[in-house]
């Protein structure tokens, strides 16, 4: 709709209506147990790794970016090389999710330098702000205009200082974090700040948002999963807002999205916990000259490991690595293969496992 008025925050209406209480109760449970969840898990690099990398997988897939897991694994960021286009923009991503959680657990907040870097990493360019007019958001099967977004830069910028202030400015709204983060997404979804990436970019201000807000620990809520499921309904009620004010529907959608990626979360860790428990025994066993928690973490950080990550993650040279790796295909924890100049070391079980995640939820 183009008469849309992008309206200030705090929002005038109290969208914490009976049923919303009882869905942020249900949903901040559910966040509650993922964030023990995650803490049963020693190394944190392992989820944020693998878990920041199916976010981006699901969240690219949004925007039509499709990939698969094996291109995604196989790419080697540290050397930017990458098997596809679509699998270095989903590196490019969960990279951008991983720098701004390093900045807000650093600095506590989310200012509008944070989003700006945040965009520009996600789409490898530097643009900023949209300064031109001509931006329409439309029906990708009609090509109907639905959504005209602020046209002016000034206005842009009026819109994101206002966003900005209410994401850090907890004395402006007594609602709670997880009914503002739903009300944040919105208003930057329509705001619609970015020539490209603003879908994207709104859905890591969720998980940062969060984390800035203490309710997660790591960026490891899986919203996009959900988001992706459900397509055509998430648009709906965005558009529905727009249109009719019907902040209550979106808010209740949100929640709902916490709560179920949560629980599939939690199932999630749990499965991988009892995989690293499970070749920790083998290791042990089969290979106690080189077992070490550190290698461990490694072949769980790395689905697809080679030499040059046992040499940087374990500080030990190439013919240490290379023994390490080549015994542990020996033992069939890992499998052996040569893709272009480069052996790769799967781990087979972990890789079905993050695969099979996305398979039985219908992503």
């Amino acid at each position: 709709m183009k008469n849309y008025q992008i309206p200030s925050l705090p929002l005038s209406i109290d969208v914490e209506t009976k049923p919303v209480l009882k869905k942020i109760a249900a949903a901040r449970s559910a966040l509650a147990e993922l964030k023990g969840a995650s803490l049963s898990i020693p190394n944190e690099a392992i989820l944020i790794s693998t878990l920041s990398l199916q976010e981006a997988k699901d969240s690219s897939a949004i925007e039509n970016i499709i990939t698969t897991h094996d291109e995604l694994y196989r790419a080697d960021a540290f050397a930017k090389q990458f098997a596809t286009i679509a699998a270095k923009e989903v590196h490019n991503y969960a990279h951008a999710l991983r720098e701004g959680f390093e900045t807000v657990r650093k600095q506590g907040i989310i200012s509008n330098n944070h989003v700006l870097k945040i965009q520009s990493l996600i789409e490898d360019n530097s643009a900023g702000f949209r300064t031109l007019p001509g931006t329409a958001l439309k029906n990708e099967q009609t090509g109907e205009n639905v959504y005209t977004p602020p046209q002016h830069q000034d206005e842009i910028i009026e819109h994101m200082g206002n966003l900005e202030k209410f994401m850090n400015d907890s004395a402006l709204s007594d609602w709670d974090p997880l009914v503002k983060m739903a009300v944040i997404h919105h208003q930057f979804e329509s705001i619609h700040p970015f020539y490209d990436g603003n879908g994207r970019t709104g859905r890591i201000i969720n998980i940062l948002y969060l984390v800035k807000e203490g309710l997660l620990h790591i960026p490891i809520l899986y919203l996009s999963r959900y988001i992706n499921q459900n397509k055509s309904e998430y648009y709906r009620l965005l558009q529905l807002v727009r249109t009719h004010n019907a902040w209550g529907e979106w808010v209740m959608f949100m929640l709902t999205s916490v709560e179920q990626t949560s629980m599939q979360t939690i199932g999630l860790i749990q499965k991988i916990k009892t995989l690293m428990l499970r070749h920790k025994q083998t290791l042990r066993s089969e290979l106690p000259k080189i077992y070490s928690q550190d290698l461990l973490n490694n072949i769980f950080r790395h689905p697809y490991t080679k030499i040059d990550f046992v040499m940087k993650d374990l500080g030990v040279g190439r013919i240490t690595a290379t023994r390490y790796l080549n015994e542990l295909s020996r033992i069939e924890l890992l499998h052996k293969e040569k893709l272009g100049r480069d052996n790769y070391y799967i781990n087979k079980d972990l890789f079905n496992l993050l695969r099979n995640v996305n398979v039985k939820n219908g992503g």
